[in-house]
């Protein structure tokens, strides 16, 4: 947080470009273009599990038949451009001045907000080699702009595993079991889970699975991007 502060605060001093082209930005325009920001708008998807659809749906084919363990997906878009390579500054390049535009974007597509968030949680390890976690930020920006409650601490990772980029479906969940566990019972009933990413959603079906063993009744999902499906097989 501290090393975002200081990046805000180096971003104000300069010019104001556009975050994707990199053009001046002109009165009334913020982190990015009006062109650019095209990029951005809503697109047809299935409101359960929040796949591009050829028109919007509260539940796809897919859902019908085998529904996932969430009651609603919001994202901003699939990941690909220009999503996935801001997704990757933040990552690998700490660039954490872009996470605080982004979660308000996100803010403006979620109907009705859950009143606690908790991030998808990281194994102590991996959060001393990378030093922070991404969807930890989301959940902080994004609680900020819904006004809403998030706990960091609430959904816990207690067995570290390999990453899940590279692995299909099945391998991911066989990666996944017994990984996570939750400290305490949470008060709300509805709750959001927050991910940067969605993929084949083996992640959030394990928080998920934690969340609706001790009474929690709705739950839904918010990240940045979903990938689609073709990527999951």
């Amino acid at each position: 947080m501290r090393l975002q502060r200081i990046q805000q605060t180096f971003r104000r001093r300069l010019p104001q470009l556009c975050a994707l082209c990199e053009l001046p930005l002109t009165a009334g325009e913020h982190h990015w273009c009006a062109t650019c920001l095209a990029h951005f708008q809503p697109t047809p998807r299935c409101t359960r599990c929040g796949l591009s659809m050829p028109f919007s749906t509260s539940q796809c084919g897919k859902c019908l038949q085998s529904p996932p363990l969430w009651n609603a997906l919001y994202c901003l878009g699939d990941y690909a451009y220009p999503l996935a390579p801001m997704i990757h500054q933040i990552k690998y390049g700490r660039q954490f001045w872009l996470m605080p535009p982004l979660a308000r974007l996100l803010a403006q597509v979620i109907p009705s907000p859950a009143p606690l968030l908790l991030p998808v949680p990281l194994h102590w390890r991996r959060y001393l080699y990378r030093g922070f976690n991404q969807s930890d930020l989301l959940a902080h920006h994004l609680s900020q702009t819904l006004a809403v409650t998030y706990q960091s601490k609430l959904l816990q990772r207690v067995r570290a595993t390999p990453p899940q980029e590279g692995l299909h479906k099945r391998e991911r969940e066989r990666n996944l079991r017994k990984a996570f566990m939750l400290r305490e019972r949470p008060t709300a009933k509805h709750i959001a889970i927050i991910d940067d990413v969605v993929t084949t959603g083996s992640t959030i079906s394990q928080l998920c699975q934690l969340l609706l063993e001790v009474g929690v009744e709705y739950i839904d999902i918010y990240c940045l991007c979903r990938t689609p499906e073709y990527h999951n097989q």
